[in-house]
C-alpha cells in the first residue's frame, strides 16, 4: 500500500481523479476507483480534487507518536518551506511547539541544501551534451523513472536536501537517531521507501499532521517562547522553496536569455518541459523543475489561504531578517571533525509497458460505446482521457470502464428512461385491469356499510386495521381508503408479511446500511422511507415476528425509522393501513401479538364480510369477473348459466371472492362457446345442483327454471334431430343448415349422446 489510500466506502466514481491525474495512474473498478502505485508519481492532484475524501494520505502521526514515546532521539527537520505555512507564529515559537511534542532537536531543511551544493556546482561544471536534470523533487523522480525511462541518465546523481540532512543528522548523531522530516511534499512519503535512499528520513509529516499533533496535545505556539533551531546554520538554502530559489542556492547564472539553464514550475510546465527533454527538442546544459506551482511553497500544506506570492514574499523576508531569538545553536557534533555523508543517489528504469490493443480491439471498444465513424468521437474530456480512442486503449488494459463515456452514458440513460416510462405505462395499464376503479363491487348491507366506513376515514390521516377472512378483498379496501385520502397522488406500498422472513421483513421495512449482514453491498432504502408522503399497507400483520413488532410500534410512536446496521434515524411521513385474518385478541392472551401495538393498530377498524354473508352480490362479483376474464383471456364471454350461479349459491366459499374470482377465470378456459355452463365449473357445483331439492313448490322460482331448462333442453335436442335426419347424418351439412359452427354442433352432439352415423339410413325420409 503507497501513501495515497483509497477508502473504498466513500468513493461515488465521479471519474475526477481520473480527469485530473497527470499520468492516469487510476485504475477504475466496479465500485470505486484506486491509485495505481506502481504508475503514481505522489503529486497528490487525486487528493485535492476528490470532493468525497474517498483519497486522503497515510497516516504517520501515529507512527511519529510512537517514535518519540521510544527510547532513541527523534530529530525534527522542517522543510525550507516552514515559513509561508507557519506565518502565524515565529519560526522560534514552533521550534519550541516541536520540542513539546517530544523531539530531541529541530533543525531547518534548507540545511540540506547547503550539504548539496558543491556536488551540484561539480556536476553542472562538468563538461557534457547531456542535459542534467535535478533531482530533488520526488514528483519529477517518479515521473521519469516510471514513464519517461529515456531521460533516467539524465537525473543528478545527487540526493535531495530531505535525504543528505537525513544522512547528515545519522552520520552525526548515530544511526539510532530517529529523524522526521515536516514539509508540504506529499511525494516525500514515497521517496523514503525507495531504496536508494532508504533510511536516512524515518517518517516523512506533512503540515497538515503537524498541525493536527500540535492541536490533539494540545500545544497552543502563539503563547509560547522561543527556542533556538538546532544543526547547521543555512544561508541561501533557505530560498530553496520558491521558483528560482534553486539559482541563489546553487550559485547559478540565473540569465533570462541563457537557454542552457532553465527553470520550471507547475504541472503543466514541467510536464511540457520533459515532454520536450524526452524528444530532444531542447537540450540545456541543467534543468531545474519541480511539479508543484512555484516551488516547494505549492505543496499542499497548513490550513491557509495565502496565494504562491504572498507565500513568496514569506520566505524572501524570513531569509533578508531572519529573528534573532531563532538562531541556530550549532551543536559540536555537527561542526566539529566527521566527514560528509554519501550524498550520491542511483536511479532505474521502472517504466512498465502495458499490453498495447490491436486495431480490431481497439474498434470493438469504440463499438461498444456508440462510436462506428469518426465522427461519433466527440473527444469531450469527460472520461478524463484526451481523446476517445486513448479511453478505449485505457480500457483495454484495464484502466477504465466503457462507462466512463459521457455521451455513450447519457443515451444509455435516455435510452433507460425511455423504457421505464413504457414500463410504468403498462403497469398501470395493468394495476387498472387488476383492481379496475378501485372499488368494491355489491349492493348488499354488508357491502354498504364497508364503503361507508372507507368514505369516513379515507381523507383523515387516522391508521386503519382491515379484518376479515383470506380472500375478502382487505387489499382493495386498503386502495379504495388510500384513493380516498389526500395523500392519492403518493405511492401506495404494499407488503405482504407472511412471504418474508424475520430479517428479510425487517431490511424491506426500514432499509439497511452497506455491511449489516451478509450480502448487504450497498445501502438500501426500505421502504417506509419510499412510500414517504403516501401510505403503507402491511398485509397478514399477525404474521410479524416480536421483534419487528418492537420497531413497527417505535415508527408509530415516533414517526422515525432506523434501517438495519444504522445508528441515525429518519423522519418518515406515511400513513398505515394493516390488515389480518388472525384473531389478534387471541395472539395477546396467547403472547404472540403486543398488546401496545394492537391499541395503535385498532383506532379504525373495517371488518369484511365474507362472501357467504354477500350473496345477494354475487351475480354483480360473477359479471365483474366474467368481464375481466373476458378482458385477460382475449376471449368473448357473455354470459353464465343459470344452472350455474344456483349452483354458486350453494357454495360455502371457504376462499371468499378470491376463489370465486379464480374459479370464473378457470371456467372461462374451459368454455366451449361465450356461455359459462354448469360443466365448467369444478365437480362440486355438480354435485350441489345434483343435491338441490326438485319438489321448491310449483309457484317458485326455482322451479320454474327447472322446467324452463327441462324443456328447452327437449326442444334443442329435436332440433339437433331433424338437421341430422335432413342431412342424411352428415353432421357438416346439418351445421351449415342450422347456422351454427361445425365445432358447436359436435359439442351438441355430445351433450344429448347423439351421433352422426345414427341418422345415415333415414337419408331423404
Amino acid at each position: 500500500m503507497g501513501p495515497i489510500i483509497t477508502v473504498k466506502e466513500r468513493c461515488r466514481k465521479c471519474y475526477a481523479c481520473v480527469r485530473n491525474c497527470p499520468v492516469k495512474a487510476i485504475k477504475v473498478k466496479q465500485e470505486y476507483a484506486e491509485v495505481i502505485h506502481d504508475r503514481c508519481i505522489g503529486c497528490g492532484k487525486c487528493i485535492k480534487v476528490c470532493s468525497q475524501q474517498a483519497k486522503i494520505i497515510s497516516d504517520c502521526m501515529e507512527e511519529t507518536l510512537r517514535l518519540l514515546a521510544g527510547k532513541d532521539p527523534v530529530v525534527a527537520v522542517l522543510g525550507c518551506s516552514f515559513p509561508a505555512f507557519f506565518h502565524d507564529v515565529r519560526p522560534g515559537q514552533l521550534a519550541t511547539g516541536l520540542k513539546r511534542l517530544g523531539f530531541s532537536e529541530v533543525h531547518e531543511g534548507s540545511a540540506g541544501v547547503e550539504l548539496i551544493r558543491a556536488e551540484y556546482a561539480r556536476l553542472i561544471g562538468q563538461p557534457g551534451s547531456d542535459p542534467l536534470i535535478s533531482s530533488h523533487c520526488p514528483t519529477i523522480v517518479d515521473l521519469i523513472e516510471r514513464h519517461y525511462p529515456q531521460l533516467v541518465r539524465n537525473l543528478m546523481g545527487i540526493v535531495s536536501p530531505m535525504v543528505a540532512i537525513g544522512r547528515f543528522i545519522k552520520g552525526r548523531r548515530g544511526a539510532q537517531t530517529r529523524v522526521v522530516y515536516i514539509s508540504s511534499c506529499i511525494a516525500g512519503k514515497f521517496e523514503i521507501e525507495s531504496e536508494q535512499v532508504a533510511g536516512a528520513i524515518d517518517v516523512v509529516l506533512t503540515y497538515q499532521e503537524l498541525n493536527q499533533m500540535l492541536k490533539s496535545h494540545p500545544v497552543d505556539l502563539p503563547r509560547l517562547g522561543d527556542s533556538p533551531f538546532d544543526g547547521l546554520l543555512p544561508g541561501t538554502g533557505r530560498l530553496f522553496g520558491i521558483a528560482g530559489g534553486p539559482f541563489q542556492a546553487f550559485d547559478v547564472p540565473n540569465d533570462f536569455l541563457n537557454p542552457d539553464f532553465i527553470s520550471a514550475g507547475g504541472e503543466e510546465s514541467a510536464l511540457e518541459l520533459v515532454k520536450d527533454l524526452a524528444a530532444r527538442r531542447i537540450t540545456p546544459k541543467w534543468v531545474d523543475i519541480r511539479f508543484c506551482n512555484g516551488g516547494c511553497i505549492g505543496g499542499p500544506g497548513k490550513n491557509n489561504r495565502l496565494t504562491n506570492f504572498s507565500k513568496r514574499n514569506l520566505i524572501i523576508n524570513y531569509f533578508q531578517s531572519h529573528d534573532a531569538k531563532a538562531q541556530t545553536l550549532t551543536s559540536p557534533a555537527y561542526v566539529e571533525g566527521g566527514k560528509l555523508p554519501d550524498l550520491r543517489r542511483s536511479f532505474k528504469n521502472k517504466f512498465r509497458r502495458l499490453p498495447p490493443p490491436s486495431g480490431e480491439s481497439i474498434r470493438k471498444i469504440l463499438q461498444a460505446t456508440n462510436k462506428f465513424v469518426e465522427r461519433d468521437e466527440l473527444d469531450c474530456g469527460a472520461c478524463g482521457y484526451p481523446t476517445c480512442r486513448e479511453h478505449a486503449v485505457a480500457v483495454f488494459q484495464g484502466l477504465a470502464e466503457e462507462d466512463m463515456c459521457l455521451p455513450y452514458s447519457l443515451k444509455r440513460l435516455e435510452e433507460d428512461r425511455y423504457n421505464l416510462a413504457q414500463k410504468y405505462e403498462l403497469a398501470q395499464r395493468a394495476l387498472s385491469q387488476e383492481y379496475g376503479e378501485a372499488s368494491i363491487i355489491g349492493d348488499d348491507t354488508h357491502t354498504l356499510d364497508v364503503l361507508k366506513l372507507i368514505r369516513q376515514v379515507g381523507p383523515t390521516p387516522t391508521t386503519v386495521l382491515i379484518r376479515g377472512e383470506s380472500g375478502t378483498g382487505k387489499e382493495l379496501t386498503a386502495r379504495a381508503i388510500h384513493a380516498h385520502s389526500h395523500r392519492a397522488d403518493k405511492p401506495l406500498v404494499t407488503v405482504n408479511c407472511t412471504t418474508l422472513t424475520d430479517s428479510l421483513l425487517e431490511s424491506e421495512l426500514f432499509g439497511h446500511r452497506k455491511g449489516a449482514f451478509t450480502g448487504a453491498t450497498a445501502d438500501k432504502k426500505g421502504l417506509f422511507e419510499a412510500a414517504g408522503g403516501g401510505t403503507i399497507f402491511l398485509d397478514e400483520i399477525g404474521d410479524i415476528t416480536p421483534k419487528v413488532q418492537a420497531e413497527l410500534l417505535r415508527v408509530l410512536d415516533s414517526g422515525e425509522i432506523r434501517p438495519v446496521g444504522g445508528n441515525a434515524s429518519i423522519k418518515v411521513d406515511v400513513r398505515l393501513i394493516a390488515a389480518t385474518n388472525k384473531n389478534l385478541e387471541n395472539g395477546i392472551r396467547e403472547g404472540w401479538f403486543r398488546e401496545d401495538l394492537f391499541y395503535r393498530l385498532n383506532v379504525f377498524t373495517i371488518t369484511m364480510p365474507p362472501l357467504r354473508n354477500r350473496l345477494q352480490s354475487l351475480e354483480h362479483l360473477v359479471s365483474h369477473f366474467l368481464r375481466r376474464a373476458s378482458t385477460r383471456l382475449n376471449k368473448p364471454i357473455v354470459a353464465i348459466e343459470d344452472r350455474a350461479i344456483d349452483a354458486m349459491r350453494q357454495y360455502a366459499w371457504p376462499g371468499n371472492i378470491r376463489e370465486l374470482q379464480n374459479i370464473i377465470e378457470r371456467a372461462a378456459v374451459l368454455s366451449q362457446d361465450q356461455v359459462i355452463r354448469l360443466e365448467n365449473l369444478p365437480v362440486i357445483f355438480a354435485e350441489l345442483a345434483l343435491k338441490t331439492p326438485a319438489d321448491d313448490g310449483p309457484g317458485t322460482e326455482a322451479s320454474f327454471r327447472r322446467q324452463r331448462d327441462k324443456h328447452l333442453s327437449h326442444v334443442e335436442k329435436g332440433l339437433i334431430k331433424n338437421y341430422l335426419k335432413e342431412a342424411g347424418g352428415n353432421v357438416s351439412a346439418a351445421a351449415r343448415a342450422a347456422g351454427i359452427p361445425r365445432r358447436t354442433f359436435y359439442r351438441l352432439l355430445d351433450r344429448y349422446g347423439l351421433k352422426g352415423s345414427d341418422f345415415q339410413q333415414n337419408a331423404g325420409t
